[in-house]
């Protein structure tokens, strides 16, 4: 249909348009804008096999007040984590740490815990991926509705990233129900956020190719507004605006690229562990090069996806018994749990350390970057070992709220949604729903 594959471009070669128009463009297109890290394809329509389901756009116009905070990152652990371990018995104030919240005492007015909180959808692993979604998989996540709005100004919009293994899992979905790719290769992210020169110079090379090739996919798009329905006329329409946002994104990296000198004192280690045995170690090089990304204002949204498989490991010198999945799936063995909690407990030390950077680093005003920063640590799975998705351990800290205590949701008065919207209208996005929630936490901000 397309024609025959094109001939690879290069910095000395690149292709013209009148090659893109016998028969190269899309191929071209395609491999143009992914080699720039941006993406896009035709909207679905019903003049074509297949049908696309339209979602209205949801109003986030922020409000003229500064917004408290600026920043949101988002840290999902795939396997949940053990509530009896994580839950305080107390709530409000003066609750006692739990034996996972005591390696974040030294945070402990900066965190707020939430128990009882879940966006009551279905249970089973495949339904970890509502996490950032409310209860209906595929809905726009959280990041995204607030990378629409904080994120327009930095080079990135948002970054996401995993923890070893990437697995079915997904986390992160745009507002059209897209599935966005995650990256786990400690090296990569850091060259894409810190590039060096001769680095600097391919980006932009591939990205000013790829804005010609989109004045190219436009005139495809108003040529096929002519042959289609009222209805396709309408996706065309929001196709239209999604050429613009991506236009705007690559101005935005080109802008960065011209102007960027952002220099970090960070040395990755000779290699990638991206080994399932050492999910750890990536796991705490990924919350390092979070910090660094917010403290050089690269993105200001940021999710980072904590996997979890079979894989097998060793702490202080002793083997786990065995692996991750399984000893999520304890049956209230007691030496099952107990090596659980271990693993568990080095999740909340790459956390502790993650927090203290932010603690310590400041923004361009002076500010702490963890004052202006959002922090949520939860999961989509409430009981590995039951597959329940109820009751979701939640923590979020930083971003200016009241923090310090131990919010039950004792009677099911509202949703984790309900947390999400508070989030929101902290980074100064004015909404009244998310999902199936529609009240906010107002005793807590």
């Amino acid at each position: 249909m397309y024609g025959n594959s094109p001939t690879p471009l290069s910095k000395s070669q690149p292709m013209s348009k009148s090659q893109l128009k016998r028969g190269h463009a899309p191929y071209g297109r395609r491999s143009l804008l992914k080699g720039a890290s941006l993406t896009f394809a035709l909207p679905c329509l019903e003049s074509a096999p297949a049908l696309a389901a339209e979602k209205p756009a949801p109003d986030n116009s922020g409000p003229t007040d500064p917004p408290a905070a600026k920043r949101l990152v988002c840290i999902g652990s795939n396997l949940g984590l053990h509530r009896p371990a994580f839950y305080p018995e107390q709530t409000g104030n003066d609750y006692s740490l739990s034996p996972l919240l005591a390696n974040l005492a030294s945070h402990r007015d900066n965190f707020t815990v939430f128990s009882g909180f879940d966006h009551e959808a279905a249970n089973g692993h495949k339904n970890w991926d509502n996490f950032l979604c409310g209860k209906r998989i595929g809905d726009v996540s959280l990041d995204q509705i607030a990378a629409k709005q904080i994120g327009l100004t930095t080079r990135f919009d948002s970054i996401q990233l995993c923890a070893g293994d990437i697995p079915s899992q997904r986390m992160i979905f745009t507002d059209t129900g897209i599935p966005l790719p995650m990256l786990n290769r400690p090296s990569v992210l850091y060259h894409k956020l810190f590039a060096s020169a001769d680095s600097r110079a391919r980006s932009e090379y591939l990205l000013r190719s790829g804005r010609s090739v989109l004045d190219l996919a436009t005139e495809d798009a108003k040529r096929l507004q002519k042959q289609v329905s009222h209805s396709d006329r309408q996706k065309l329409s929001e196709y239209f605006t999604s050429l613009r946002d991506l236009e705007n994104r690559m101005s935005r990296q080109l802008k960065h690229l011209s102007t960027s000198d952002a220099q970090v004192d960070y040395e990755l280690p000779t290699y990638d562990p991206i080994a399932p045995t050492l999910m750890l170690e990536c796991e705490q090089i990924m919350f390092d090069l979070m910090a660094l990304a917010l403290q050089t204002d690269s993105t200001r949204v940021a999710t980072l996806f904590i996997a979890g498989l079979g894989q097998v490991f060793t702490l202080d010198g002793k083997t786990m018994r065995a692996g991750y999945h399984a000893l999520s799936h304890h049956g209230n063995d007691p030496d099952m749990i107990r090596d659980l909690i271990r693993v568990e407990t080095e999740h909340m030390r790459c956390l502790n350390r993650f927090l203290t950077q932010l603690k310590e680093k400041t923004d361009a005003e002076g500010r702490s970057l963890l004052d202006t920063t959002i922090v949520m640590f939860g999961t989509g799975m409430g009981d590995a070992s039951r597959h329940s998705n109820r009751d979701l351990p939640t923590l979020v800290a930083g971003g200016g709220f009241k923090h310090g205590k131990h919010i039950n949701n004792t009677g099911k008065s509202h949703l984790l949604g309900d947390v999400f919207i508070s989030l929101l209208r902290q980074l100064g996005i004015k909404t009244d729903s998310f999902s199936n929630a529609t009240r906010g936490i107002d005793q807590w901000t």
